[in-house]
């Protein structure tokens, strides 16, 4: 059973940084893709980053709206994905979710696992 346990959420004042955490059983990251999403009230799950795992390497990519501030990372040693966020603003206050599919982390349609999420906020 695949199991993802969310950490690292609170508040932070503008500029700030953040460093999320997800905890992972029952996968192997090389097997499946993992992203993070966000959510606000009233709106839609939004995708923020994925990351594809392999033996030679991986390949993460990143919506325009967090490129350049959210780095995500995987720790396969420590079945653990990460997401470092920097310069964020109060745009950027949502639950966070980590995720995991076997075939697509992109679309909020294709994803089947998800965590209970964390709570992010940014104050101005």
């Amino acid at each position: 059973e695949v199991q993802l346990v969310e950490s690292g959420g609170g508040s932070v004042q503008a500029g700030g940084s953040l460093r999320l955490s997800c905890a992972t059983s029952g996968l192997f990251f090389s097997s499946y893709c993992m992203a993070w999403f966000r959510q606000t009230p009233g709106k839609e799950r939004e995708w923020v980053s994925t990351i594809e795992v392999s033996p030679i390497g991986s390949t993460a990519t990143s919506a325009d709206s967090v490129n350049g501030r959210f780095t995500i990372s995987a720790d396969s040693a420590k079945n653990t994905l990460y997401l470092a966020m920097s310069s964020l603003t109060p745009e950027d206050t949502a639950m966070y979710y980590c995720a995991a599919d076997r075939w697509s982390c992109n679309s909020v349609s294709y994803v089947k696992y998800w965590g209970q999420g964390t709570q992010v906020t940014v104050s101005s």
